[in-house]
């Protein structure tokens, strides 16, 4: 039976490659408030009889933020925008939050969060999330070398498959 190990270890190395890339950028770029979108980044490689599967998983909003948001007056390359609603407001404020910072008005006073999560969700609704691509840049990345590696991991593959066969027959 063929076992696919060099390949699965192929395919784990590629994994592993991308998430620590991904979170480094992460880390790097200042989108590591909270660390949720760090510690949900995981994938998962199962190799079959005749299939090979790997996933990556990160929160819901790692999408957006790896792709971006198209504003209604910024525009970006990307499959997501904003047309009639805005980014919530309260988990603007727990960010705000986080993050120590409240402007000031006209008279010096601190604004709260409550008012700071409005303005900044307008700013976001029309500006955008720009492309970050924390995920995208590794992915591509570490894929562009992968099919080499990938053949010549499941060529040993075959190689001990066939070593295998081959002194089992002389048994016999």
């Amino acid at each position: 039976m063929l076992t696919k190990g060099n390949t699965r270890k192929a395919l784990e190395l590629f994994k592993g490659v991308v998430l620590n890339q991904s979170r480094a950028i992460l880390s790097k770029r200042g989108k590591n408030v909270s660390g949720k979108l760090f510690k949900s980044l995981d994938g998962d490689v199962k190799v079959y009889d005749n299939s090979i599967n790997l996933s990556f998983m990160m929160e819901e909003y790692g999408v957006f933020q790896d792709k971006g948001i198209s504003g209604t007056k910024k525009k970006y390359n990307t499959p997501f925008s904003y047309t009639s609603k805005r980014p919530p407001a309260k988990s603007l404020e727990k960010w705000i939050g986080k993050r120590g910072f409240q402007f000031r008005d006209a008279k010096g006073r601190f604004l709260s969060y409550k008012s700071m999560s409005y303005i900044i969700s307008k700013s976001i609704f029309e500006k955008g999330i720009k492309p970050s691509l924390f995920f995208t840049k590794p992915f591509e990345k570490a894929f562009e070398r992968l099919p080499n590696e990938l053949v010549e991991a499941y060529g040993l593959d075959v190689e001990d498959f066939l070593a295998f066969t081959f002194n089992n027959e002389r048994l016999r």
